[in-house]
């Protein structure tokens, strides 16, 4: 499976139109709220340079890389818990995502309307926030009722984890506040895991500015907070991204040099993704296929090399590793090996970033 990062935010406030530019996929778009009802799903390719390098190098016949499923869907309003615009049930859409993009807008543009009438993204975010908050509030009322019948027929360790947990957090959520800020155990959040709560996600603010606000970063001053307290903003010009979509890579390279920028707001936002998921990319490559893979940071290599098949991770031998900067610059992992470049890792050996591995399986 792969990533999978739900867009929330409030009507207008380029959300659709986001996910229209990083997936090139023509979805509903229009200057009112609730253009978008059924959710819309994508799925990108993440870019790594890396990739065509090695390829070289292997001639491997297929590359593929890593990818990102984008899953956007209508737009929140204030009192959504309540049955305001279209309620909040469309929110079930996202629950089973990995982490949550919020869009917020800083552009000022009076021909494209503000559900709130003015232009605030920081009162945005407290919405939003808010709206979620109250959805898990929901649904830790449900499983508490349900809970209770079961402590009824027969108590257990897991049961009274999960009761206490509970409680803990229904004041939290009463007061527009997320799970994820809550201190918790690793059995707490076993028990609360099948919940799947929004709040418990990390979250990736995702600021909708214009082209000149990119540039001279004064986007900065239109959520002085949100910048102040350390959370994950990626500011995207989404006007520029729908511009990016429609170009081959060099006039993409071309435009984004233009205009100060080292690199699109989709390779931000999915870097962003990666570092609040705490997720790194290892590599493998040879004649068939040079192919990009994604494990949790801190994975041991019986653990990465389960990612590539199953019964992998059980057969697990030993992992020959060499950097991928060696595999180039020396021409494949033979020489790499001639150089001293390629290592014998054993099970206990924690995968990087950037490694080019090539595993040894029992079968």
């Amino acid at each position: 499976m792969p990533l999978q990062i739900g867009i929330v935010g409030l009507p207008n406030v380029g959300k659709s139109t986001l996910f229209s530019a990083i997936t090139k996929s023509a979805v509903d778009c229009a200057n009112f709220p609730f253009c978008t009802i059924d959710p819309n799903v994508g799925v990108v390719e993440v870019p790594d340079e890396r990739l065509s390098q090695l390829a070289d190098i292997s001639k491997s016949q297929k590359v593929i890389p890593t990818t990102v499923e984008f899953v956007d869907i209508a737009g929140l309003v204030k009192g959504a818990a309540e049955g305001q615009g279209l309620g909040n049930k469309f929110l079930a859409n996202i629950r089973e995502c990995d982490a949550i993009a919020q869009v917020l807008r800083a552009f000022e543009d009076p021909d494209v309307t503000h559900v709130e009438g003015a232009l605030n993204p920081e009162r945005d975010a407290e919405i939003i926030g808010m709206e979620l908050a109250l959805a898990d509030a929901d649904v830790v009322t449900h499983r508490t009722e349900s809970l209770s019948r079961q402590l009824k027929a027969g108590k257990s360790r897991e049961l009274e984890i999960l009761s206490g947990a509970l409680d803990k957090l229904r004041p939290h959520l009463a007061e527009g506040k997320p799970a994820r800020d809550l201190d918790w155990t690793e059995e707490e959040r076993k028990e609360l895991k099948p919940l799947s709560l929004l709040t418990m996600k990390p979250m990736v603010y995702v600021l909708n500015v214009s082209e000149t606000q990119l540039q001279d970063e004064s986007w900065k001053e239109a959520v002085p907070h949100l910048v102040a307290s350390g959370i994950t903003l990626v500011p995207v010009c989404v006007k520029m991204e729908a511009e990016l979509a429609v170009m081959d890579d060099a006039d993409r390279k071309e435009y984004l040099e233009s205009v100060g920028q080292e690199e699109s707001g989709l390779d931000r936002l999915i870097k962003a993704g990666y570092e609040v998921l705490g997720l790194i990319t290892f590599l493998t490559s040879g004649e068939k296929e040079t192919r990009a893979w994604t494990v949790v940071k801190g994975s041991a290599a019986p653990v990465a090399a389960g990612r590539i098949h199953t019964d992998f991770e059980k057969g697990f031998i030993r992992a020959e590793i060499c950097r991928w900067e060696d595999f180039v610059a020396l021409g494949g992992d033979a020489k790499c090996r001639d150089a001293g470049k390629l290592r014998i890792e054993g099970k206990d050996y924690i995968v990087q970033d950037g490694d080019v591995c090539h595993f040894r399986v029992s079968t």
